[in-house]
């Protein structure tokens, strides 16, 4: 039974549709990321899928005994999330503030679970730092890791290397790999193409049309060929700006 059934989705605000025919399912062990020119509606879908905005029409449902507070969210900071005044470990042990309710404690297996996904992420050295004094890679691993103490079944990715450097750029998105072999399941907005192609098993482009599927389908219409060139076009032209 699929995690996530979305059929005929209509997104917007205030009666103002700003995408349309949005159907996908997504399965437990899916890797999908979400693409499409900008305003197209990827950061709305998610909103969707977190259950802070109810699609103007359409048909959405979970499946598998999939709840909201079972999916982890990993969010494009602004500038005052990341210079905030927190160590390491508050900002992890928080993905547990969705399932916490009124217990004005974490209990020893919260924290427990904390230990070790900020293991898994490669922080724990980190556990006593304050997060604002962190790497821009070392803050996304701290993220991760807090999305993981909501979740073993789904994260919601938006973005996740967005102002990274090359080399923790790919060290990210192999650490999301893993953690997708590991049977989490990865919905991912992003404008990088080519990591999608080399890691997405499914590809949800939202735009002018809208397509879901397999990545191999993808590269094949005619819509994931043109945006597939105008992404290669504009990288070419962000290569050269930064050589100046």
């Amino acid at each position: 039974m699929p995690l996530i059934e979305a059929e005929n989705l209509i997104l917007g605000y205030e009666r103002r549709a700003i995408a349309e025919g949005i159907s996908f399912t997504v399965n437990k062990g899916d890797y999908i990321c979400i693409v499409g020119e900008n305003g197209s509606g990827k950061s709305t879908l998610m909103k969707t899928l977190l259950g802070l905005t109810a699609p103007l029409d359409g048909t959405f449902r979970f499946g598998d005994n999939l709840r909201k507070n079972e999916i982890g969210y990993l969010p494009q900071q602004t500038v005052v999330q990341k210079d905030f005044p927190a160590s390491v470990t508050e900002i992890v042990l928080s993905g547990f503030e969705g399932r916490k309710g009124l217990r004005p404690f974490y209990t020893r297996e919260e924290k427990e679970t904390a230990r070790r996904n900020m293991d898994r992420m490669g922080i724990t050295h980190l556990a006593g730092s304050c997060y604002r004094n962190l790497s821009g890679g070392q803050q996304q691993r701290v993220l991760l890791a807090r999305a993981l103490c909501a979740t073993e079944r789904v994260l919601l990715l938006d973005e996740p290397v967005s102002g990274l450097d090359p080399k923790v750029t790919v060290e990210m998105y192999e650490l999301i790999s893993r953690l997708n072999h590991e049977g989490i399941t990865i919905i991912m907005v992003s404008h990088d193409v080519a990591a999608a192609l080399k890691y997405a098993s499914h590809i949800l482009h939202i735009g002018d049309t809208v397509f879901f599927g397999t990545r191999d389908e993808y590269v094949q219409t005619s819509e994931g060929k043109l945006f597939i060139e105008r992404s290669s076009n504009t990288r070419k032209k962000e290569d050269k700006r930064d050589d100046r």
